[in-house]
């Protein structure tokens, strides 16, 4: 089968989520990208604009993928709201963990870097952060509806403090380099969510 355009796109995007996972943005050249997905060097411009208009592609697509796994596990049949999003707090957890707590989220690794230098990616962080939060609002709001979920407090207030919670918490851990604050929010999102 021969490779289309959109896989070696999606190659050198899946290539540069895995390095800029470990090194962060600014410290990944272009030629990094490319020699780790095997494509050539003159054609990065044949996929993408500028440096920048690839990183929000790519923080684009990780998003796309992750609100993918996501809605796998917010939408998990037979189970209540608030075991489904103890399970997305549980798949988190381990996510952010590996690797001696370097974990695999692009919002914790580029969040604060890519912010100040590039403003189409900060907006690509913004739209995928809140997506986030719409689905977390979306189960406590099924929780409290339910009763499975009996918190103190409005859904979107709860889902965002929540995920203010666990990215402060994935942060820590990769500076500690120890899941303890991880320990720490599962902790604390039980009591507040009454689980």
């Amino acid at each position: 089968m021969p490779v289309t355009q959109g896989d070696t796109r999606r190659s050198i995007l899946d290539t540069a989520q895995r390095i800029m996972s470990r090194k962060g943005f600014a410290a990944v050249g272009i030629n990094e990208v490319l020699s780790q997905a095997g494509v050539p060097k003159g054609s990065f411009y044949h996929y993408f604009n500028s440096k920048d208009a690839f990183g929000e592609a790519m923080m684009r697509s990780y998003f796309a993928d992750y609100l993918a796994d996501m809605d796998r596990i917010l939408d998990e049949p037979d189970t209540t709201p608030a075991q489904r999003l103890m399970n997305y707090w549980q798949s988190w957890r381990e996510s952010q963990s590996v690797d001696e707590c370097q974990g695999k989220c692009l919002a914790v690794k580029l969040g604060a870097e890519v912010s100040d230098l590039s403003e189409s990616m900060r907006i690509a962080l913004k739209e995928g952060t809140t997506a986030i939060v719409d689905r977390l609002e979306r189960v406590i709001a099924a929780g409290l509806e339910d009763g499975s979920l009996p918190v103190d407090g409005d859904a979107r207030t709860t889902a965002q403090a929540l995920y203010d919670l666990w990215l402060g918490a994935s942060v820590m851990a990769k500076i500690h380099r120890d899941i303890g604050a991880l320990d720490t929010a599962a902790t604390v999102t039980r009591r507040l969510l009454h689980v």
